[in-house]
């Protein structure tokens, strides 16, 4: 994807982390006690402001009970 950066992508994960939890109705909280990490870490990766490591962003989808490939299905 030409022209893309690395943070637009960020941003577009982290909202799409966003519409998944408040679709399920789980709060930043509990998804960050589900995820092993921090609320903060849970709202920083949400905001696109910082890197999920591979192993968070898994634990992301298993405690929202989708895919990899479901989480990363959104357009940047």
């Amino acid at each position: 994807m030409k022209g893309k950066s690395s943070k637009q992508f960020r941003k577009a994960l982290g909202q799409r982390i966003r519409v998944l939890r408040k679709s399920q109705k789980i709060s930043q909280a509990q998804l960050a006690y589900e995820v092993g990490v921090t609320r903060e870490t849970i709202v920083y990766i949400e905001r696109g402001v910082q890197n999920a490591t591979t192993d968070a962003i898994y634990n992301i989808a298993v405690a929202l009970g989708i895919s990899m490939k479901e989480l990363h299905d959104f357009e940047w």
